[in-house]
This record gives C-alpha cells, sequence and structure tokens, in this order.
C-alpha cells in the first residue's frame, strides 16, 4: 500500500508552474505523480496507492496556547493553480480528502493499519516518528524507521518545535541540541521527564507540543503521555 503526501506535491508543482497555465500544471503533476509509482515500482492500474489531501479544520487549533496553530501562514501567499491542482487529484487520481485533521495524520493511521506493508511517501520530517517504511521522492530514498527511533524523534520534536507550523519550541535548541539533550533516554517515561525537566517543570507545555505535532495513529486519537 503506497500512501502519497499530495500536499506536498500541490504546492511542489504549484510554485514550479506559477508561471505556467493550469493545463501545465496539471499535466505537470500527473506526469510527477507517474513518476514516483514508477520509482515505486507500482502498477498505477493494479497495484494499491491512496492519495491524501488536507481538508477543512483541524483538531489542533484546539489545544494551542502558546501561539496560533499555523498563524504563521495566514498572509501567506499561494500557489496560482492550487486549487485546478486539487480538484484534479480528487477527479484524476480518487485523492482522500481530509476532515477535521491533515493529511499527514491520514497517513499515519494507515500506515500504522498496514504495517510493514506501507510504504508512506513524502517530504515532510514530521512522518519520521511513524514506524514503518518511508519514501523521499527528491532523494529517491526508501528507508525504515524503528518505532524506538520515531519515539526519539517525536520527543526531540517537543524540544525543538516546529517553526513552520508556529510551535514554540524551545529557543536555541535545534536538531543536533535536541538529540544530545536526549540520547541517554531509552524509556518514555524518560523522554518525557528530560522534557519538562528542559521546561523548567511545565508540563502543559510538554503536553501542548505534543498534542500538536503528534500524528494521530488510529481516527479521533489525541496524545497523552502513556508510562508502561
Amino acid at each position: 500500500m503506497i500512501l502519497i503526501d499530495a500536499d506536498i506535491l500541490v504546492y511542489r508543482i504549484g510554485w514550479s508552474c506559477n508561471n505556467e497555465s493550469e493545463k501545465t500544471a496539471v499535466s505537470t503533476i500527473d506526469g510527477f505523480i507517474s513518476d514516483i509509482l514508477l520509482q515505486l515500482n507500482v502498477d498505477e492500474e493494479e497495484d494499491e496507492y491512496v492519495l491524501y489531501l488536507t481538508g477543512k479544520g483541524n483538531f489542533r487549533k484546539e489545544y494551542a496556547v502558546t501561539a496560533e496553530y499555523k498563524g504563521n501562514r495566514k498572509d501567506k501567499e499561494k500557489p496560482v493553480h492550487i486549487q485546478a491542482l486539487r480538484q484534479h487529484l480528487i477527479d484524476k487520481w480518487a485523492a482522500v480528502v481530509t476532515e477535521g485533521e491533515e493529511a499527514d495524520d491520514a497517513i499515519a493511521i494507515a500506515g500504522t493499519l498496514h504495517g510493514d506493508k506501507a510504504i508512506m511517501v513524502s517530504l515532510d520530517k514530521d512522518f519520521d516518528q511513524i514506524p514503518g517504511w518511508h519514501y523521499n521522492f527528491v532523494k529517491h530514498s526508501k528507508y525504515y524507521v524503528k518505532p524506538e527511533d520515531g519515539l526519539r524523534f517525536f520527543y526531540r520534536q517537543i524540544l525543538m518545535g516546529d517553526r513552520i507550523d508556529n510551535i514554540i519550541g524551545i529557543k536555541g535548541i535545534g536538531e543536533k541540541k535536541s538529540e544530545k539533550i536526549l540520547k541517554d533516554c531509552t524509556t518514555e517515561q524518560e523522554f518525557y521527564d528530560k522534557c519538562v525537566e528542559m521546561y523548567e517543570g511545565d508540563e502543559d507545555r510538554v503536553i501542548e507540543n505534543g498534542r500538536m505535532l503528534w500524528l494521530r495513529r488510529y481516527e479521533g486519537e489525541i496524545w497523552e503521555f502513556k508510562n508502561d
């Protein structure tokens, strides 16, 4: 089962064809999708693959206290052909449009359901918290995320935040520093406790970031710390 992040494709192709005609943009995205499927040896007629687009509503906005979730994107310009490309993916490629959650969540849910039989296709680093097979279509790189590595990456995200989505982390903590801070942690309790310590005991901030950063593994899931 090939699970494709179509949001990434719409923006990537949309911007590259911003000065081209709608027809050219549509043709380009068709070719791009076919190329991805070819890279993965997928038969468009026989094999299973699903494209996902983010629709209306997002549960994360209810949990954003420190800063508005994606509030930094309000005035950002979008590709000229974005709506045409989205509609084309729905009409021709039967793209699934999510409601109340992001395409990333739907992909993560499907990836969890299908396990190692699925390949999650995206450029979004957020997927590195999801155990299973992943494919970067720019680097032509297929790689596997182990459960323990996915969990570690998630807690690193809690420390770093995400500037793109306006999720505020700890100032001065990035990729290298977050890895160093959590390097000796092996259990989820240790990950959680270290994050609370780094937020100077503010457990609410850890929970807030966790709920906004966590990609759902089942419908309706809201992240909470579980000490196994």
